[in-house]
């Protein structure tokens, strides 16, 4: 690799570069790009200065260290281009006059702050406005200290006093914060051309009075860290402000350094960069910015790729000739080779310090955090009531050994703290992952399932010999909340949020990339809503899936989707952008659940601010981990909605059969703790199995909203907790696409079919009827049948089992648990070909084997949902209502009048907030919430100001806040019949009504008496726009709108069931059709998905087989009958719609 890099006479190290990791829309490539690129080209070190944050610095550690065990010696500099103001105080008191005078005051939404700032490049040669006043300073980090105080100021940029769209640093900050770090003047939007923009109207005399006030600032603050720096481009004013930069060095003896300002990573990547800049402002194009694309980078007027010295004494003398400007040629090659003497002299070879931070808050005085952990181990063991028995107790000594051992007490202590705190104020999860193996996370009260019990292994948590660390992912009912309690409780510098890094991806980089280049948009829309369609199957078949929904990579739609594929033919130069462009950061987020807690992290990472939340500047994940390696731990705190929905269902339980009124958390805790809590229910119930798992009663309950894991479950008939972990193991689709759900079922079903090999293959696999179904059975048959193999190595075993490219050396280690596997299995008497028979038996399984831990906890959250809908289904019926989000909400009300339950139709007079039950049981109330487009401030002044006995009493209230209950609120309300107590005889239909009182919205009683005279032909809606409007707002199917007296009549005479009483002898059913998708075969064939319903609200789906788009049309909300097919693996399908489908109306 050495003898293919660039060579260059002048020695060079860039101090002034960008990344797409930290300067979104401005540059292009992740620093990885950039350091191979710069390594390549011939330089050994290369700094990183992304605008006002670091985001970029752990793709630098990490790539460094990959470099370094290449045998590439290259160095990366840490830094920031800061955005600098003289002073914050000042700046913010006119930044509160002016914003007290703004008029639009929704501005302060839309410019909270953020961590992805996206640099309005031309603008650094304007002079700004007081709110966005700011100027570009180069920090650059010597060393550890000097990089922790580059931390401090970029965190501290990002509060709120500091931060107007862009976060900012000033000189009282960077006289604290100095030690340790290099600063210099940047660019055209620096602190020196600040002053040059700012004064050269005034003349030569302002302009270098100023330059001489900002270079005796900053030499009283940074001494000889003070660098002038000059930049080589065709821009005139570049020239006449390197010009005056000279000027200082000559009258103040500041150093001069010389840089390249990159922004992309090659020369090749110009013109993606200019696209990807305006893919940036989009909607919003600022005017100096062209529509057009450039045709060369002269247009542009410089090359920002990192150049080495030799090309920077090119652009030199390229560019001073151009712009007419005369140099000292000793001075700039200087300034050029200064980089590298700062580089190497002045700047240490360091990493940023990744020691594990947890904090010590947790750790108790005059005790070690492993103390600390033991002592809560054996309180915890006492209250759960195990601490006499001596399995448990070596267990816990065994784990708590293994946990201080590998540095991780503390981690469990800030678990534990996080738990308490959760549990007070809501209902927390049974366990998650492979956590839940773990006794000590048991004992801590963190998870609620005994691992003893259930045969759940620690080391499928945690190993001895083990890389990485513990993974908690607890699941909560709010997760927001109690990380908000968490914040205001332990400070925003403990716990952070972690930040999502989102990126560009292809179906908008075809449509955004196509504005440019003015291709129609039918030619677009026609490939972007073909390609995955037609990837998928292919896909699929290379990767051997036949079974679930899997989505295509970027590299499989490139590869499969044919229409893709033609259209990048017809325009390359799209097919270019894309590969340049995909997966190029394109805004922050907020991861899910996770967040850092640590002390003072303000000091070991660049915290930003994301839509005014503190945020980590890394993030953690599927495709990037950076936290992990740079020493912060990731605790995952989840969502449920299923605790949501049992904490509401206790609610109305307490309320309906204990008679407390107004329900706290804590008489919801104790209902929990007493009857749901897994050592209290009664997890052998033959009712809750019967009626809910073997019947299908599946109303909310958790894991299986599905239609496929529903019809499993009620062939499997499951009667215990493993029996239930064993369906939701298979139902995935490696085990289906494999067939193992029928042959579980097949074994269950007969027992006495199955043959163990020998007494531990029965051991381990009786519970799953010889089915290798859990990960954690292969690391126990390995551990019980091999010569000495540990259970480490068992689970050891399991991952590289399932885990391919893992090269030599896995190979390796699993040959050395193979040979000591199968002399133990010999041993115990087994024959070699049957060693070898078991051993590929792991092989094959091993890719389909789910995590038991995970499975069991999972399955006790299920069933404390059926046995919630088993005792109480009323109360259970509300709570599920209420907590479906929206596009589920009209499937929800279809299940519960399937189960038998009325809905009261939405009335303005008795609809509450959520759903209620009535006295009998038997009906629920529709809420007002239940509306889409009624807000809660909405709902709030109706609530506060009810009952109405006339319209007019309604919309002129003196009580009601209009501004609240607004013209759209009207639309909706009026539109769900919510107000139809309200519509007297002097309207003519619910049109008249809606004409009248929401579309022209009366302002006074006389403009409502005209508009009833005037909008009295309106009459009213027409059946099929009343329907619409029902479903569309409320989610409730009027069936009687649809199927009238006359069609229903027909139907029974004939004997024709609805569809979800589907008879395999008669075949032909009737229904309504909701939804129709039209889908491709795998061969590029048509077909249509139909979803519809009948009058037992129950939703069944359709195939249609070979259907002819133009021909074959079915009608939304009519009703149909057909003869069907139907099958366990595709359900009701049909091959012909026009031979079988008939409309009823």
């Amino acid at each position: 690799m050495n003898s293919q890099r660039n060579k260059s006479d002048i020695p060079f190290v860039g101090l002034h570069a960008h990344s797409v990791a930290g300067s979104l829309f401005d540059a292009l490539g992740y620093p990885s790009e950039h350091m191979d690129f710069a390594y390549e080209n011939g330089m050994d070190a290369l700094a990183l200065t992304d605008h006002g944050n670091a985001n970029g610095l752990a793709y630098q550690v990490l790539h460094a260290k990959k470099m370094k065990s290449e045998g590439r010696d290259f160095k990366p500099i840490f830094g920031c281009e800061a955005y600098f103001i003289p002073s914050v105080a000042n700046w913010k008191e006119e930044y509160d006059k002016v914003r007290a005078l703004a008029k639009n005051k929704s501005t302060k939404k839309r410019e909270l702050q953020s961590g992805a700032t996206v640099e309005d490049e031309e603008s650094k040669k304007l002079v700004k406005s007081t709110l966005n006043r700011r100027s570009h300073l180069i920090l650059l980090a010597q060393n550890q200290v000097g990089l922790k105080n580059i931390f401090k100021m970029i965190a501290k940029s990002y509060t709120s006093d500091n931060f107007y769209r862009y976060p900012r640093v000033d000189y009282a900050m960077l006289k604290r914060h100095n030690e340790g770090v290099i600063a210099a003047s940047a660019c055209l939007g620096g602190v020196y051309a600040g002053n040059f923009w700012q004064n050269k109207d005034k003349g030569e005399d302002a302009v270098l009075n100023a330059f001489r006030e900002t270079t005796q600032k900053m030499q009283s603050i940074f001494g000889q860290r003070w660098y002038g720096e000059l930049q080589w481009n065709n821009v005139p004013e570049q020239h006449q402000l390197n010009t005056y930069i000279i000027q200082m060095h000559h009258e103040f003896g500041i150093d001069l350094i010389s840089t390249a300002d990159s922004h992309y990573y090659s020369p090749d990547v110009w013109k993606d960069r200019e696209l990807y800049k305006r893919l940036g402002f989009l909607g919003r194009r600022p005017e100096w910015m062209s529509n057009e694309l450039p045709d060369g980078v002269e247009e542009v007027g410089y090359e920002l790729y990192p150049k080495n010295g030799d090309q920077m004494w090119e652009s030199y003398k390229k560019y001073s000739k151009e712009c007419g400007f005369q140099y000292d040629d000793n001075l700039v090659l200087n300034s050029i080779k200064s980089t590298h003497r700062i580089a190497f002299n002045d700047i240490e070879d360091f990493l940023p310090d990744n020691e594990v931070r947890l904090p010590d808050m947790f750790v108790p005085d005059g005790y070690s955090p492993g103390q600390a952990l033991a002592r809560l181990c054996i309180e915890g063991a006492r209250v759960r009531g195990f601490v006499s028995n001596p399995d448990y107790i070596e267990r816990l000594k065994y784990e708590c050994k293994i946990i201080e051992s590998r540095g991780f007490s503390k981690y469990f202590l800030t678990m534990k703290a996080i738990a308490d705190r959760a549990t007070v104020k809501q209902l927390v999860g049974a366990g998650r992952g492979s956590a839940a193996g773990s006794l000590v996370a048991y004992a801590l009260d963190i998870t609620q399932v005994d691992p003893i019990k259930y045969g759940l292994q620690f080391e499928r948590f945690l190993t001895k010999g083990g890389s990485g660390y513990p993974d908690i992912d607890y699941d909560v009912s709010d997760p927001m909340t109690l990380k908000e309690e968490l914040i205001d409780e332990w400070g925003d510098n403990t716990v952070v949020p972690i930040t999502n890094w989102n990126t560009l991806q292809l179906r908008s980089l075809v449509k955004d990339i196509s504005k440019f280049y003015n291709i129609s948009f039918s030619e677009v829309n026609n490939v972007t809503s073909k390609m995955i369609f037609e990837a998928t199957p292919l896909a699929k078949k290379a990767r051997g899936i036949t079974a679930g929904v899997y989505n295509p990579t970027f590299e499989e739609l490139m590869m499969y989707s044919e229409t893709l594929k033609d259209f990048l033919k017809k325009y390359p130069h799209i097919e270019t952008h894309v590969n340049a462009l995909y997966g190029q950061t394109r805004s922050a987020s907020r991861h899910a659940g996770g967040v850092v807690v640590g002390e003072n992290l303000d000091q070991w990472m660049p915290l930003i601010n994301s839509g005014g939340v503190r945020q980590t500047p890394w993030s953690e994940g599927m495709n990037v981990r950076h936290l992990e390696p740079m020493g912060f731990i990731k605790f995952d705190i989840l969502g449920l909605a299923s605790l949501r929905m049992m904490e509401d269902a206790i609610r109305h339980v307490l309320v309906r059969y204990e008679g407390v009124d107004d329900p706290s958390f804590t008489d919801i805790k104790r209902f929990y703790d007493e009857r749901l809590h897994p050592e209290r229910i009664d997890l052998d119930d033959d009712q809750v199995w019967k009626n809910v798992f073997h019947e299908g009663r599946w109303a909310g309950i958790f894991q299986f909203t599905e239609a496929g894991a529903q019809a499993f479950c009620k062939q499997a008939l499951p009667n215990n907790i493993t029996d239930l972990a064993a369906i939701t193991s298979i139902y995935r689709p490696g085990p289906l696409s494999a067939g193992v759900d029928k042959m579980y079922v097949g074994a269950k079903q007969d027992p006495s079919s199955v043959d163990y090999l020998n007494k531990q293959v029965r051991e381990v696999t009786e519970e799953t009827y010889g089915f290798l179904i859990f990960q954690e059975q292969i690391a126990m048959l390995a551990h019980k049948l091999g010569k000495n193999v540990t259970l480490d190595e068992g689970n050891k075993l399991r991952k590289l089992l399932t885990k391919t490219g893992l090269g030599s050396s896995a190979d390796e280690e699993k040959e050395k648990i193979y040979v000591k596997f199968r002399e133990g299995c010999i041993e115990k008497g087994m024959k070699g070909h049957q060693a070898k028979e078991l051993w590929e038996k792991f092989e094959y399984f091993s890719g389909y084997g789910f995590n038991k831990s995970h499975a069991v906890s999972y399955c006790i959250l299920s069933y404390q949902c059926a046995w919630l809908l088993n005792y109480y289904p009323e109360c259970w019926m509300a709570a599920f209502l209420d907590k479906e989000p929206d596009k589920r909400k009209e499937r929800a009300i279809n299940v519960a009048k399937s189960y038998g339950y009325n809905i009261e139709p939405l009335n303005i007079n008795t609809s509450g907030i959520t759903w209620e039950i009535s006295e009998d049981k038997k009906t629920l109330i529709q809420p007002l919430s239940s509306i889409k487009g009624l807000g809660i401030s909405a709902i709030r002044q109706i609530l506060d100001n009810r009952p109405f006995d006339t319209i007019e009493e309604f919309i002129f209230n003196d009580n009601i806040t209009y501004s609240k209950l607004n013209k759209k609120s009207l639309d909706a309300l009026i539109k769900s019949q919510t107000l139809n107590c309200l519509m007297d005889e002097r309207f003519t239909g619910l049109k008249h009504f809606w004409s009248a009182v929401a579309c022209d919205r009366p302002r006074k009683l006389k403009n409502l008496e005209d508009n009833i005279r005037l909008y009295a032909p309106e009459g009213e809606f027409t059946e099929e726009e009343k329907l619409q409007y029902l479903v569309d707002l409320t989610g409730v199917f009027p069936l009687n709108l649809v199927v009238d007296e006359h069609v229903q009549r027909r139907l029974d005479e004939l004997h024709i069931p609805p569809i979800s009483e589907f008879d395999e002898g008669l075949q032909v059913v009737w229904f309504i059709p909701r939804e129709v998708a039209k889908k491709k075969t795998k061969n590029g064939k048509d077909f249509y998905i139909v979803k519809v319903i009948d009058s037992n609200s129950e939703q069944r789906s359709i195939k249609c087989w070979g259907v002819k788009p133009e021909k074959d049309k079915v009608y939304l909300n009519r009703p149909y009958m057909a003869k069907l097919d139907w099958s366990l693996q595709w359900g009701f399908s049909t091959r012909s719609i026009s031979g079988t489908f008939k409309m009823l109306a």
